[in-house]
């Protein structure tokens, strides 16, 4: 694999994001508190709603976010037919930009599969 890591993009994120939440605290845990009620399971399930979430992530190319859904719909069993076909809709309304980070999310999810696979045993 050449490029970049989403394991290691998820890891330098999360101490980053360690250092924000120990600095602006309220601010921090407003956002955890959307962030929850938001992905919380309703109308929409939690595995759809983190579809939409990674959807977005490509869409607006955050590379960090392609790693944390990718890691949280394989968590939520995520077949990888729901993760292509959440692509090409991505790819469908983004054109080729989209397609490249279409491309990323897929490389994220094959190097986190087995460590997510590997983390939850």
């Amino acid at each position: 694999m050449s490029g970049k890591s989403f394991a290691q993009i998820t890891k330098d994120v999360s101490h980053a994001l360690e250092t924000l939440r120990a600095e602006v605290p309220d601010t921090m845990q407003g956002f955890g508190a959307m962030a929850k009620a938001a992905l919380q399971e309703g109308a929409i399930s939690a595995l759809n709603k983190e579809l939409i979430a990674l959807a977005i992530g490509v869409a607006s190319r955050c590379d960090a976010c392609i790693g944390f859904h990718v890691k949280a719909l394989i968590r939520l069993g995520v077949t990888r037919e729901q993760l292509m076909e959440t692509l090409a809709i991505c790819t469908y309304m983004g054109g080729g930009p989209t397609l490249m980070y279409a491309a990323e999310a897929v490389r994220a999810y094959e190097e986190l599969l087995p460590r997510t696979a590997r983390a939850a045993a």
